[in-house]
């Protein structure tokens, strides 16, 4: 039997209310080895401090963030889109932090989560997305198999989660639109 996922944008309070619940997906995707910028081991602190300063942002109108709930209610599953850009490039915005906790992983939520956050990006008139991952990961696996182009690669770029050195892959996508 499928599990179904519901899509919803969070605001401020919610970020604040489902706090544990979001440390919970950062801690999961730091201690598996994800690069989204944290280091093991994970203090349940450091992800708190970054939840409120998303909520803030989401409050300041700088970012949207999408969170992918399952049939419990539980989140699962969160990306973000930073749609705060200088002045000469109104039309892009920056995807940050795909992250689906491990023990919901391969069940689509990220492609789920993505595809949404496509649709809500066009709707705040951005039609160029870019990202970066690290180089060899199944993060950048998953982009290119979604439409994602590579732009390049950038060696020596920041530490996994273990201290090992890193590349970042540089990601781009054009979205259609009904021009």
């Amino acid at each position: 039997m499928a599990t179904s996922f519901s899509l919803r944008t969070l605001t401020r309070e919610s970020i604040l209310e489902y706090l544990p619940q979001l440390n919970e997906i950062l801690a999961s995707c730091v201690n598996g080895g994800a690069s989204v910028s944290f280091m093991q081991p994970f203090s349940p602190d450091t992800g708190e401090r970054f939840w409120q300063r998303m909520a803030q942002s989401v409050a300041a109108g700088e970012r949207i963030v999408l969170a992918a709930e399952n049939q419990q209610r539980q989140i699962v599953g969160t990306v973000q889109l930073i749609i705060d850009q200088p002045e000469n490039q109104p039309h892009r915005a920056d995807v940050a932090k795909l992250l689906v906790h491990q023990n919901a992983r391969r069940q689509g939520i990220a492609g789920l989560l993505m595809s949404e956050l496509e649709a809500i990006a066009l709707a705040q008139g951005k039609t160029v997305l870019v990202l970066d991952t690290a180089t060899g990961s199944g993060a950048e696996r998953f982009y290119q198999q979604s439409g994602w182009q590579k732009a390049g690669e950038i060696p020596q770029f920041a530490l996994m989660p273990d201290g090992e050195m890193s590349g970042t892959s540089l990601f781009y996508k054009i979205l259609p639109t009904a021009d």
